[in-house]
């Protein structure tokens, strides 16, 4: 199912817009992942003894896999809500420069701040991925629309996998559950490095794979985040380099 056209009447509508964004989670494999994904956080959910309702509240209100996890196993190990709210806020950073690279994509001269938060909610990193990919298919005027629509059709499907993995938690072994969890970030490498179109952008993805080891070896804790920031500045010394050049 293609996106219309640029141009097309059926985009003349914000409520069109919204169901193009929605009915646009059945183009993206990360539909199927995140579902997959949710069944074991559903799963873990239920094993730590948090209600359902609890668990489908922390994906509507944090909506980020891993701060869930976090979440989960902070406080079923008997960390208190602050050290547990501190550990999210802490995971929850990674997607600051996310939100920051896709709202621009989706402002107009007219769009207030207000119109932007319900889309800065929703950024994760598959919406992320997934704006670059499908945002410049549609006019910028109905862009909003568009994410909201995406969003929530993917929260819809995650709310729906972390029910049927709660009660399905008596069946499902521990290797399992750990595999399932991985699929995550193996799609979002895969999907990071099919949108990776500047040089920058694979210089980033390739120094982070390869400076990821060695930063492992710090024990610190922060290997990611290390690896990420060093790949990253490197990154973008060779873009400025290069506009330079240029």
């Amino acid at each position: 199912m293609a996106l219309p056209p640029l141009d097309s009447p059926q985009w003349q509508s914000p409520w069109r817009a919204f169901a193009w964004g929605l009915r646009s989670i059945t183009q993206t494999i990360l539909t199927i992942v995140l579902f997959v994904t949710y069944l074991g956080i559903g799963a873990l959910a239920h094993d730590t003894h948090f209600s359902l309702l609890w668990a489908l509240c922390s994906t509507l209100f944090v909506w980020a896999g891993p701060a869930q996890i976090i979440l989960i196993t902070t406080l079923g190990s008997g960390a208190t809500i602050i050290q547990s709210a501190i550990a999210v806020t802490v995971s929850a950073i990674r997607l600051f420069p996310m939100v920051v690279s896709v709202l621009p994509l989706m402002r107009t001269p007219a769009t207030k701040r207000r119109e932007l938060i319900f889309a800065a909610h929703l950024t994760a990193v598959t919406l992320w991925v997934e704006c670059h990919r499908f945002l410049p298919q549609v006019p910028r005027e109905r862009r909003i629309a568009f994410v909201h629509g995406l969003g929530c059709g993917l929260v819809s499907v995650c709310l729906t996998a972390n029910t049927v993995g709660y009660f399905l938690a008596a069946n499902l072994t521990q290797t399992l559950g750990a595999a399932i969890l991985l699929l995550t970030p193996l799609s979002f490498l895969f999907s990071t490095a099919r949108n990776s179109r500047e040089v920058a952008d694979v210089v980033a993805l390739t120094l982070g794979i390869l400076l990821y080891p060695l930063a492992a070896k710090m024990n610190s804790g922060l290997d990611i985040l290390v690896s990420g920031v060093v790949a990253g500045t490197i990154a973008y010394g060779v873009h400025w380099w290069r506009e330079v050049r240029a």
